[in-house]
């Protein structure tokens, strides 16, 4: 019986490993793309104020409304994965985010211009849950860790790709050209993962695969409840959202208009510098999580990792003029630094009893999104506020002052979430038992 246990994974590692390797391609890929759409509206954020005809605070509104979907369905989708399984949940979830980018391309109105987003966002809120899902079915449990650092580098990607093609395709063509083309790009991907992707591996025998744990609701919402009475969950979730600032605020939607409006950057040279942002996030986690493995520690790393990201994000709005070259750098090590943000997942985890740790995991990803949904509609006021009248072409022009005003909420939040930081404990990389 011993030598059939070992015999039978070895013939099954044969027969899925490159069926599991494309499933497991195509949900991370899903997971790219709706990076790709979360990250577009910062490069169209001019083209977009023309449009409709908006100020800078509800061009922040507008594409919080992403987030508005996304942040709140983070607490139930592991449930609705678990019940009817990635290969539908994902389809549906690709096929709304192509629905939703082709209303924001053909609306001339604001409300269908939100409309869409909010499709956007509540189909993206799938994408990394289902990959994680299919790597649960398909790949071994030893691979786990490996290609969830995968995703994110992946995610990244795509907000790189981005900034750089869409940039291109904004400025020979139009802004809604280039939402035309990725709302096609996801119809296309959505018909692959429903010919390719499976929920059950065939292969494996039965006693080999993962039970589903089709929680009921009620289960969920106690497992919530419990999450939420812990204090370090929200000290946890205090620190999710405010060391992403960086990223949700700046990289994905001011971080452009910033550099062309107050440093005189084209807007080929700001997609460039702002996708640096992304590229330290691709390298640096993997590089976390081993050094923080290694230690054994969580809030050292979180701190090191923020305090950096505090001064170099004061660097890049308070100093003179730099090349452009030294600002691109200075944009990779605010990436590189500020991606501490994803052991806030581990330490949540770990922070909490076995029975509720998913919960704890799914509520501080909904942490971190508070970032979009309160930080860029914020900027957008703080811009407003310090208007001083400049206009072009029909559009709100800020100085550097007004940025510098309105962009002080990166650094202060970085600052807040040092002082969280003091008022944590270290986990030790031990998961808790009460």
């Amino acid at each position: 019986m011993q030598s059939q246990t070992v015999t039978i994974p070895k013939m099954i590692k044969q027969k899925t490993s490159m069926m599991a390797l494309l499933i497991c391609g195509l949900g991370a890929l899903f997971y790219c793309y709706e990076y790709f759409l979360r990250i577009s509206p910062s490069i169209m954020a001019t083209e977009l104020m023309q449009s409709y005809h908006i100020t800078a605070t509800q061009l922040g509104n507008l594409v919080a409304f992403y987030y508005y979907a996304y942040m709140p369905m983070q607490i139930i989708v592991g449930i609705f994965m678990d019940r009817y399984g990635p290969r539908l949940l994902v389809t549906i979830a690709c096929l709304m985010c192509a629905i939703g980018t082709y209303l924001f391309a053909c609306s001339h109105v604001l409300a269908i211009a939100q409309t869409g987003r909010f499709l956007v966002g509540f189909g993206s809120a799938f994408a990394f849950v289902g990959a994680l899902k299919l790597a649960t079915i398909w790949l071994p449990m030893r691979r786990f860790a490996l290609f969830s650092g995968i995703i994110v580098a992946l995610g990244n990607v795509g907000a790189m790709v981005g900034d750089v093609a869409l940039t291109a395709i904004v400025q020979h063509q139009t802004w809604r050209q280039a939402c035309m083309m990725s709302a096609a790009l996801g119809i296309v991907l959505a018909i692959f993962i429903v010919m390719i992707v499976r929920d059950r591996n065939s292969n494996i025998p039965k006693e080999f695969q993962q039970d589903h744990i089709n929680e009921s609701f009620g289960d969920v919402l106690s497992g919530l409840w419990q999450a939420l009475k812990r204090k370090p969950i929200w000290f946890n979730g205090l620190i999710a959202g405010l060391t992403y600032i960086p990223t949700t605020a700046f990289a994905e939607l001011w971080g452009i208009p910033f550099l062309k409006q107050a440093r005189g950057f084209t807007s080929h040279e700001a997609a460039i510098t702002v996708s640096m942002i992304f590229l330290g996030w691709v390298i640096g986690c993997p590089v976390v999580g081993f050094i923080s493995d290694h230690l054994g520690r969580r809030v050292l790393p979180m701190m090191v990792g923020a305090g950096a990201a505090l001064v170099i994000s004061c660097v890049i709005l308070y100093s003179g003029p730099m090349s452009v070259h030294a600002t691109m750098g200075l944009f990779f090590l605010l990436g590189l630094f500020a991606c501490v943000q994803v052991l806030v997942f581990a330490y949540g985890r770990e922070s909490s009893p076995r029975n509720i740790a998913g919960t704890a995991i799914a509520l501080t990803n909904a942490f971190a999104m508070v970032g979009g949904v309160i930080f860029q509609p914020v900027i957008g006021i703080l811009l407003d506020k310090r208007w001083t009248g400049g206009m072009l072409n029909g559009v709100r022009v800020y100085d550097i002052a007004s940025f510098q005003y309105a962009l002080s909420v990166i650094p202060i939040g970085l600052a807040v979430s040092l002082v969280v930081m003091l008022m944590m404990r270290e986990t030790r990389c031990h998961v808790t038992e009460g």
